[in-house]
């Protein structure tokens, strides 16, 4: 399994933990919310190639549909100001 390439939901689990560690967040434990978005990337990279944020909108155009490919481009602002990312898969550590 490569990093940049998790083909199944056992490996994107995995890619979604060591991506969380390697950048300080926490993945949400809870299983449903955790399944819901674990599926939904799975789904978007067998589709459309990449790991596209399931709670977000394509617009079809490679280089703007960039911004939201998982860990998006909002995961830290959002994390910083709410605790969690939209979809709830990456959560602020613990204080």
């Amino acid at each position: 399994m490569s990093d940049e390439d998790p083909a199944t939901e056992d490996e994107m689990r995995a890619w979604a933990r060591d991506e969380a560690c390697r950048s300080g967040y926490l993945v949400n434990e809870d299983e449903r919310q955790l399944g819901a978005v674990i599926k939904g990337l799975v789904r978007n990279r067998e589709r459309f190639g990449a790991r596209y944020c399931p709670c977000r909108i394509r617009s079809g155009d490679p280089e703007k549909d960039a911004a939201i490919i998982c860990p998006c481009v909002y995961r830290e602002e959002e994390v910083a100001a709410d605790g969690r990312c939209h979809c709830n898969l990456f959560l602020a550590p613990e204080s």
